[in-house]
């Protein structure tokens, strides 16, 4: 089976998240609404003194100042999904597990039907 491996994340009376692996290309070309849209406050305080830091950099020595810019985006494209998970951790989410899906609504189904109380725990539903 191929496709792409999510993991799933799980916290009473919320709705799943499944967080992507990988490198995410959306964070690499537009860092900062990326980090914003995912609601990764924190990081976007410390990206965005560390694109300052870099633009300072950039006016002393440039080759320095690209250098560190380019190297920002790459770890924030490289980092992306595994700052998600730990914003969702610090925020009571936990880890239910791993799935392999080729879109996240497959992936979501997926989790659904091999744990079907996850449904019940996660959306309110009786058991």
């Amino acid at each position: 089976m191929s496709g792409r491996s999510y993991t799933l994340h799980v916290s009473p009376g919320r709705s799943p998240v499944l967080v992507p692996e990988g490198f995410s290309w959306w964070a690499l070309l537009l860092p900062l609404p990326w980090l914003l849209l995912h609601r990764l406050w924190l990081c976007s305080v410390f990206w965005l003194a560390a694109a300052i830091l870099a633009g300072v950099l950039g006016e002393a020595l440039p080759r320095a100042g690209t250098a560190a810019a380019i190297a920002l985006a790459l770890a924030t494209a490289a980092f992306a999904h595994d700052l998600r998970r730990v914003t969702l951790e610090r925020r009571g989410y936990r880890l239910e597990g791993a799935v392999i899906a080729d879109n996240a609504d497959q992936a979501l189904a997926r989790a659904l039907i091999l744990s079907p109380g996850l449904a019940a725990d996660s959306f309110g539903t009786g058991r």
